[in-house]
């Protein structure tokens, strides 16, 4: 089984993202893939835009999980990201997103992309799981959540 831990950086958990929309948001992510991964930012937004348009990744209870496959990837990878105020994402229950978790996938994962896939929805399905990412303070206590490591106190 995946865990996230093997799909997240530090410098991959955002909180407190301010979007006005999907399209936005998925912008801010390919910056955030930029940043963490090196990847192309237009190359990244124009997958997530593309795979939406198949149909909404945003699964219900707040939380969307958007996702491409990328050439020149050389493993499958992740940035989450809590927003300022939710967005529209036209998800199964018409309920706004606050909770974006972005899986990145080499183009030829298959069974790879899928099992992180289901390891994110499994985990993020957990609403207690999802009050408490919803409720921590920083985006080193929402990686140390997301990947159950303890968080350092800075002070």
């Amino acid at each position: 089984m995946t865990e996230l831990s093997d799909l997240l950086t530090p410098e991959a958990v955002l909180a407190g993202v301010g979007t006005a929309n999907k399209k936005t948001l998925f912008q801010h992510l390919g910056s955030a893939a930029a940043r963490a991964y090196g990847l192309d930012p237009r190359d990244v937004t124009e997958r997530l835009l593309d795979r939406e348009k198949l149909g909404s990744t945003g699964f219900g209870g707040g939380i969307a999980i958007p996702h491409a496959r990328l050439a020149g990837l050389p493993r499958v990878s992740g940035i989450f990201a809590r927003l300022q105020q939710p967005v529209d994402f036209g998800a199964v229950d018409e309920l706004p997103v606050d909770l974006v978790f972005m899986l990145l996938s080499p183009a030829g994962a298959g069974a790879e992309h899928l099992k992180a896939l289901a390891s994110v929805s499994r985990r993020l399905r957990d609403r207690t799981f999802a009050a408490k990412l919803r409720g921590a303070g920083s985006p080193d206590a929402l990686y140390a959540l997301l990947t159950g490591v303890e968080a350092r106190d800075a002070a």
